[in-house]
């Protein structure tokens, strides 16, 4: 049946599912019979393969497919022209199945032109025939110069002229030197006979595959009790060598120009581009033109404005993942769990992944390492969290930070916690202000095409005067370092000349400025200066749309739904970047903080113990559980479960160096038996344990006595006499009672 859900498009209703656009039909739209279920011709050989070293995929066995096919029987909607999409050899009168297209004169054919048994170029002996392509047919055939073995064969129909023949033919035998594992070896261009229009014609000579295309295992996932299905991890995992294939093609100057599902393969333990007689070189604007199918193929006014180009393959490459991609359920790969709720913001960013590679040609991915980039970061966040002791991957776009993002909360409390009458042990929970996170998110690492790049990366990184010095000296203006100045005068709180070098690098970017997510990070910086959390949890949902797969953008929108109340987004976001990154402890620091607003002090000293020893953030993540567990949560203060668990931590804080007695450790000394004070005076001694800390046995008189001890140590930190006067009297205010 036609497809009745695409105007213009010209594919068939197969199995429910149309071959051109991948709709269903309308309801009620009769669809034509099931193909043989492709179920029966996959096995299992027992093993896996590993795709970009995360996700190893089971190796299937093909041996049972069916090689050859009945001669088509193509319809009257899929009769179009395989290179101007035209309507060819219609007609219920003079209904033609061989002829030249009307509009463009290129010859089209839906019948073999070669038998079982024809030998083509004194070599290939034709087994029979395999598949109908966009601008020609295949077949199977044997190599009797080879052992017999199997190959395929790529009929080309093109304008039947001798001359113009043999110039393609030896133009296009650069083919036969391209070699990656995921594009079809091409092994020979040959001539036969051509007898449907006379004189002769050209042949591809590639490697036979024994598999699926991925349009038909689309199409086998879709029909309920197939017993195939298609994992949103499968999916990335296919795109991903989809775009090896192509960065490989594009480094030669090549563009592939014709992918579609149907010309991608799934062997038992590979995935390969076939069909490369759309292979053009990026710079031949004479050579006839193959477009893929609609959707896969750009519109006609990019195509008049650039031509084809890498970006038209990565284009093709977001509608593939989308079409595979509505076969899913919901959540893809995972459904529920306790980790729905990450794997969910998993699914929005492959969302975010297909919607820029379908974007207009400026926001689109410039090539397909960049894509692949953001494609394994969003791989990473649907697989299982990752070892808290794995060494993370660095990002290409984004430096890492050495900033902690806490407020102080991992830090010793100062000793003004004890002196200011307004002094709180734990400030708003930790949570940092947004002027703070402006400078301690993380940098953009300098794009490599910049001209100051490599100046910047000499300079690396240093106090903002003395950048602002250094980029002064530089004799070339240009992006980054307008970029450098504003983040520079960001961290002297210096708003207006970081608006100025903002704009400055706005005028040097000209029409890419609408494009460009760094300009769209600044913003959003610039917004959080100001406190502005609107703007800035907008400008970083952009970055998080062009960068789907980078954690930075993601730990921004989760600071962002933090300060402004909405502590489930918020936790959304930590729990990705956390699950992704254990060297995030910004993200750790930021889930507890949540659970501490609930209360939930259990809760948020999981997620700060989750801190692997390998982090920066190690020490301070510990001296932040011992502060959670003695803090007062409002009207909440510890029980004695939580003041022993603070004293068993608090031997084992690294603090003063590694010394075993110094001030930050009398401050935090001084912390656990305030705590201990204040509960013992509501609630008694019943469950805390005797020992240096609270005494032996603890009593009320024993836990005053050992905090008046403390005080009077922070006495001797005092700077001031002042200062001194009010630790003094604290101490003399909670001296046990002398007995007479």
């Amino acid at each position: 049946m036609p497809c009745a859900r695409t105007p213009g498009c010209p594919g068939v209703v197969e199995d429910g599912y149309c071959t051109g656009c991948g709709l269903a039909p309308s309801p009620g739209v009769p669809t034509s019979p099931p193909p043989p279920d492709v179920a029966s011709a996959i096995g299992s050989t027992g093993g896996t393969w590993n795709v970009a070293g995360l996700v190893s995929l089971p190796r299937r066995d093909f041996s049972s497919r069916r090689r050859v096919s009945a001669e088509p029987t193509v319809p009257e909607q899929a009769r179009v022209c395989g290179a101007c999409g035209g309507p060819v050899g219609r007609g219920d009168a003079d209904r033609l199945d061989h002829g030249y297209c009307p509009a463009c004169g290129t010859p089209f054919a839906f019948v073999p032109a070669l038998r079982p048994g024809d030998v083509v170029a004194d070599q290939y002996a034709v087994v029979g025939y395999l598949a109908r392509g966009g601008l020609g047919q295949v077949y199977l055939a044997e190599d009797t110069h080879l052992d017999h073995n199997p190959v395929a064969l790529k009929r080309l129909l093109n304008k039947n002229s001798a001359g113009a023949l043999a110039i393609e033919v030896s133009e296009r035998r650069f083919l036969t030197t391209l070699d990656h594992p995921n594009i079809v070896r091409i092994f020979n261009f040959v001539t036969a006979e051509d007898r449907l229009f006379g004189g002769r014609t050209s042949y591809i000579v590639m490697e036979y595959l024994a598999g699926l295309s991925l349009d038909e295992l689309r199409r086998a996932a879709a029909r309920p009790g197939s017993g195939v299905s298609l994992s949103l991890v499968e999916i990335l995992a296919y795109g991903h060598e989809i775009l090896t294939a192509l960065e490989y093609l594009h480094g030669k100057g090549l563009v592939y120009s014709d992918l579609h599902p149907g010309n991608v393969i799934c062997t038992g333990d590979r995935v390969k581009l076939i069909d490369l007689g759309g292979v053009r070189r990026a710079d031949d604007h004479t050579s006839p033109r193959m477009y893929a199918p609609v959707p896969y193929r750009v519109g006609d006014a990019e195509l008049a404005e650039h031509g084809l180009t890498a970006r038209s393959d990565l284009y093709a490459v977001g509608v593939v993942l989308q079409k595979l991609s509505g076969v899913l359920g919901p959540l893809g790969p995972a459904g529920a769990g306790a980790d729905a709720e990450a794997e969910a913001l998993g699914v929005s960013s492959f969302r975010r992944l297909v919607d820029r590679a379908c974007a207009d040609w400026r926001r689109r991915f410039a090539s397909a390492a960049e894509m692949s980039e953001q494609l394994r970061g969003v791989l990473r966040e649907l697989l299982p969290a990752v070892p808290p002791d794995r060494a993370q991957e660095p990002s290409a776009v984004f430096a890492p930070t050495p900033a902690l993002l806490d407020a102080g909360l991992g830090a010793v409390p100062p000793l003004s916690t004890w002196t200011d009458p307004a002094g709180d042990a734990l400030p708003d929970h930790g949570r940092p202000a947004p002027a703070t996170v402006a400078t301690g998110l993380p940098v953009p690492r300098p794009a490599p095409g910049d001209a100051a790049t490599p100046a910047l990366e000499l300079i690396g990184v240093l106090d903002p005067r003395s950048l602002l010095a250094r980029l002064a000296a530089l004799e070339t203006d240009s992006v980054e370092t307008q970029l450098a100045r504003c983040r520079a005068h960001l961290e002297l709180g210096q708003p207006a000349p970081a608006r100025a070098a903002l704009d400055a690098a706005a005028r040097l970017l000209g029409a890419d400025r609408v494009a460009d997510w760094r300009l769209t990070w600044h913003e959003g910086l610039l917004a959080l200066t100001r406190s502005d959390l609107d703007d800035a949890a907008a400008k970083f949902t952009g970055v998080y749309g062009a960068l789907p797969g980078e954690v930075a953008p993601k730990l921004a929108v989760g600071y962002c739904a933090e300060r402004q109340g909405r502590a489930r987004e918020a936790t959304r976001y930590y729990r990705a970047v956390w699950r992704r990154d254990r060297s995030a402890a910004s993200a750790a620091f930021g889930l507890a903080r949540l659970r501490l607003v609930e209360g939930d002090r259990a809760g948020a000293v999981e997620f700060l113990d989750g801190v692997p020893r390998v982090s920066r953030h190690y020490d301070a993540a510990r001296v932040a559980a011992v502060r959670v567990l003695t803090a007062r949560l409002g009207d909440d203060r510890p029980d004695p479960a939580h003041l022993n668990d603070a004293v068993r931590r608090l031997e084992g804080l690294r603090l003063d160096g590694g010394a075993r007695h110094g001030e930050s450790r009398d401050r935090m000394t001084a912390a656990v038996r305030q705590a201990a004070l204040d509960r013992v005076l509501t609630h008694g001694v019943g469950g805390l344990v005797g020992g240096d800390a609270f005494g032996e046995p603890p009593s009320e008189r024993s836990v005053r006595a050992r905090l008046e001890g403390s005080l009077r140590a922070l006495a001797r930190q005092a700077r001031n006499a002042d200062d001194h006067g009010v630790l003094v009297d604290r101490a003399n205010a909670v001296r046990p009672l002398t007995r007479l």
